[in-house]
């Protein structure tokens, strides 16, 4: 696939970048902010939200780790079936890289329960090939962000490059290389495992960039902790993804972010805040926000 400008975009559903979900028009999808295995604030909105059956689920991302019941949770996601649109997290990384022994679990975690189930082989696989990026209808829905050179065929070309290579028998090969924030920023030419690094950071970390696109990671605060000659990476001029929605999670320290073309979700539940979930009709003035209030879930800890 090459890149194209977003507005040339003939059909979404070719940058479905591996969704299992069957395509339901008539019904608009419902989109939930990081549940962080904090299932009961999720049965809670879900049940607030009262979807049509059938309507499409769709989740920015981090559905495990931090809260108290990530393991309950993610059977909570599987048994929705194609109706779960669910892209990965930098958590749900977390969990897989812990799984191969790439990376040690740290305070905080609580994705345990997973590991030792009876059927852990089974529920990694789920998460395994789960898609990195989601495009449907105009709406693109990614964990962290999009780099500002990125139109929206080339982000899911570059999130179909590594979620195949997250499903191939070498993927913990591939995954152990994903680790590091070098290269921080986009060139066409960029190859191999850093290439998928590259996209990796960009679509799963990211929060700051400058004008010019290369990443900063040193702050995970808010809107006034951008380090100097930064930016949100959704407010840098020219962005190419700008004329579509983005939909998005990972920066509980932003909140709910409602513009236009810009669906910020995480609201922070894991930290005793709000859940969130937003009816994504094409015209912003038709959306609907749904929240439920949240006790804190579990130990918040690094994001």
């Amino acid at each position: 696939m090459t890149s194209s400008t977003a507005s040339t975009v003939a059909s979404p559903a070719a940058f479905s970048a591996g969704s299992s979900a069957v395509p339901q028009p008539h019904l608009l999808p419902l989109a939930f902010g990081d549940l962080q295995g904090c299932r009961k604030p999720f049965q809670q909105l879900l049940a607030k939200a009262a979807p049509p059956e059938g309507t499409p689920l769709w989740f920015a991302g981090d559905l495990i780790n931090r809260g108290s019941e990530s393991l309950a949770t993610l059977r909570d996601i599987i048994a929705l079936g194609d109706r779960a649109v669910p892209v990965l997290g930098n958590h749900d990384l977390h969990l897989l890289s812990v799984s191969a022994g790439i990376r040690k679990s740290k305070k905080g975690d609580t994705i345990d329960d997973i590991l030792a189930a009876p059927d852990a082989a089974d529920l990694l696989d789920w998460v395994r090939h789960r898609p990195i990026a989601h495009f449907d209808n105009g709406m693109l829905m990614v964990h962290a962000g999009v780099l500002p050179q990125w139109d929206a065929a080339l982000t899911m070309e570059l999130a179909d490059e590594l979620q195949r290579a997250l499903r191939a028998p070498n993927w913990k090969e591939t995954l152990a290389g994903l680790y590091g924030n070098e290269p921080n920023r986009w060139t066409p030419g960029v190859k191999g495992i850093e290439r998928l690094r590259l996209t990796c950071s960009a679509l799963t970390r990211i929060r700051f960039c400058n004008a010019e696109g290369a990443m900063d990671f040193s702050s995970s605060a808010g809107l006034n902790s951008a380090p100097p000659g930064n930016m949100p990476w959704f407010d840098v001029p020219s962005r190419k993804t700008a004329d579509i929605t983005v939909v998005f999670g990972h920066w509980a320290a932003l909140g709910l972010t409602l513009r236009d073309n810009l669906i910020g979700l995480d609201s922070g539940c894991v930290w005793g805040e709000k859940l969130s979930a937003v009816r994504l009709a094409q015209n912003p003035a038709e959306r609907t926000l749904t929240q439920v209030d949240c006790e804190a879930c579990g130990t918040p800890g690094g994001n």
